[in-house]
């Protein structure tokens, strides 16, 4: 045999060997692996060139060796899985850096980080103020995991009493000009539905490239055609959200004042706003 070919069908067996062995690893992405795994990535990759280029007849118990690391990995894996003091000693334990607004400089002795590498974690989390940060841990992965003090907090619903259904995930009912039967049948829709809702965006279903369906039933597409322009959203939609912005920028105002009058006045506009979407909300989404 030529050697030439033989290096071919020796890549082509390390390549099917990795692929199913890393298969068999899941799914973990590199920033969330252990200092084990990342070593057993890099150890198992090495054995698939020397199953690939070493020219000894032996080439083979490469592959005895890729499935021995393997097979500890998955031991390894399963220990966790069963127990905790097993997971702790492999993958290490979570540590507090930043506890009450104070840095806990012995914990970050021995994670053997600087104040620097602190700060710039800290603004990889948008926290530029160390007084706004409330308590941060460093995890086992290396990520920093970090909690605001409430009054820096985004400001979501909850905080302003409001309880929004529950968003179901959209729908991909075109994909590549081809249209997905299966999500479309999941929404309780038809094809000619869908025929439909093409033909009032103006749109032809071959020129396009992603289309979705949101839980209120809304489609939405992306063109390969990216000249056209796609008709903008209609006034009474558009009116509708601008006075939910302003009853949201009520209701914060409400809150962030120190003024008790004009925290009142906001108040109680924010919530007369909020009655009157309630009324006008079924005539705006019509």
């Amino acid at each position: 045999m030529p050697q030439w070919l033989e290096i071919v069908l020796r890549t082509l067996t390390a390549v099917a060997a990795m692929f199913f062995l890393t298969r068999l690893l899941g799914k973990r992405q590199v920033t969330e692996l252990s200092v084990f795994e990342y070593i057993t990535g890099i150890t198992i990759g090495s054995l698939a060139a020397f199953v690939s280029l070493d020219p000894a007849d032996n080439w083979y118990l490469g592959l005895v060796a890729m499935a021995v690391w393997v097979a500890v990995s998955l031991a390894i894996e399963f220990l966790q899985l069963k127990s905790k003091k097993f997971r702790d000693f492999v993958d290490g334990k979570a540590r507090v850096l930043i506890k009450d607004g104070k840095i806990l400089e012995e914990n970050l002795r021995k994670e053997r980080l600087t104040a620097d590498e602190l700060l710039m974690q800290l603004r990889n989390k948008n926290a530029f103020k160390l007084s706004d940060v409330e308590f941060a841990v460093m995890e086992p992965s290396g990520k920093l995991s970090v909690l605001l003090r409430k009054e820096h907090q985004p400001l979501t619903p909850a905080h302003l009493g409001v309880h929004p259904a529950p968003e179901q995930e959209p729908q991909t009912v075109i994909m590549d000009g081809q249209i997905q039967d299966e999500p479309l049948a999941t929404l309780g829709l038809n094809r000619e539905w869908l025929r439909t809702e093409l033909d009032k965006l103006g749109v032809t279903l071959e020129n396009v490239f992603l289309g979705q369906v949101d839980s209120r039933g809304r489609l939405t597409v992306d063109l390969y055609d990216d000249r056209i322009r796609l008709p903008e959203p209609s006034s009474d939609a558009m009116l509708l959200a601008k006075l939910k912005k302003v009853q949201a920028e009520l209701a914060s105002f409400a809150l962030n004042t120190r003024q008790e009058e004009a925290r009142v006045m906001y108040r109680r506009n924010a919530e007369r706003l909020e009655r009157i979407l309630k009324e006008i909300e079924p005539f705006l989404n019509s």
